[in-house]
């Protein structure tokens, strides 16, 4: 006869629902078998505490083996049928028959809770991503670092790593792509039992000498000399994309900005952001004609004066 399932999972028998559930969610991650590989104990000792959260997470069987009716394989208890026949039960221990209620045969449910506890419900339907006991592990996951250039990350040009075999692989970049985005290659990472792991490639954005970064636009500062300042002109504007020609307004002061629609950083759901030009007149420090005019220019205005009111 199996032992208590309070003793098992180390709770009181008026433990709570929620008790129960904590208490075993602790002792599935000590004891998982794909964390204890090299330990056949463990993989004993995680059947007995699943067997153990499957009686006490059904609320029938529960109250079944509270009053004595079952014992704690889930068989009727003596001297009804002498233990149901056998072996263990209606379940037959971990891995339980396949036609039954949950993952585990019984009426229990532990599909959020390995969805909680293992990061999803599995590659395989069961609840850790293997779908029968004893499936063969696959080999563990390959880390990459992947650094690609401004402009490549706003364009979303086609990228190529070479993986540890000396395989390269092309990859497309997502809409969105940022520093810290990552890319899961299937099958590319060590190989396993039960087939190879994956490569998972982080992207890491490089800095820009001239572009910044806005959210979904690009900022950028653009110098212009005085005279195309003052009367305006057509001036070459370097983008993402390659150069445009941009009018500058006359009379254009620094730090005004100017919007080039759809020169922007390529988002998610689709569509660009645009390109901020911020002018900045550049005023040469030695040019004495320049000088000269200024000193004998008659400035008609204070633009300071909106400051104080």
């Amino acid at each position: 006869m199996a032992q208590d399932p309070y003793s098992i999972l180390g709770v009181a028998r008026g433990a709570s629902e929620a008790d129960i559930k904590s208490a075993y969610r602790k002792l599935a991650k000590q004891l998982h078998p794909d964390a204890n590989q090299d330990n056949p104990k463990a993989a004993e000792r995680f059947s007995e505490v699943t067997r153990a959260y499957d009686l006490l997470s059904d609320k029938g069987k529960r109250a079944q083996f509270d009053r004595g009716e079952i014992d704690a394989d889930g068989n009727p208890a003596m001297p009804y049928g002498f233990g149901g026949g056998g072996g263990a039960g209606p379940r037959g221990g971990f891995g339980g028959d396949p036609r039954g209620g949950g993952p585990f045969g019984g009426g229990a449910d532990f599909s959020d809770l390995f969805s909680d506890l293992f990061g999803g419900g599995g590659r395989g339907g069961g609840p850790f991503g293997g779908g029968t006991r004893g499936a063969p592990p696959k080999g563990g996951n390959i880390a990459y670092r992947l650094a690609i250039s401004f402009i490549d990350a706003a364009t979303l040009a086609p990228q190529r790593i070479t993986l540890s075999d000396g395989a390269t692989v092309d990859l497309k970049l997502p809409a969105g792509v940022e520093s810290g985005t990552q890319m899961r290659l299937a099958g590319k990472g060590q190989a396993g039992p039960g087939g190879a792991g994956d490569a998972i490639v982080t992207i890491e954005v490089k800095d820009h000498p001239h572009f910044t970064r806005d959210g979904a636009n690009i900022r950028l500062d653009l110098p212009i000399t005085l005279t195309e300042a003052v009367v305006g002109a057509k001036v070459k504007v370097p983008t993402v994309d390659g150069a445009v020609m941009l009018s500058v307004p006359p009379g254009a002061t620094s730090g005004r900005v100017m919007r080039l629609k759809g020169k922007g950083w390529t988002v998610k759901g689709g569509g660009r952001g645009d390109q901020l030009v911020r002018l900045m007149v550049d005023v040469p420090a030695d040019d004495a004609a320049l000088k000269a005019f200024a000193e004998n220019w008659a400035v008609p205005r204070d633009p300071r004066a909106p400051l104080y009111g």
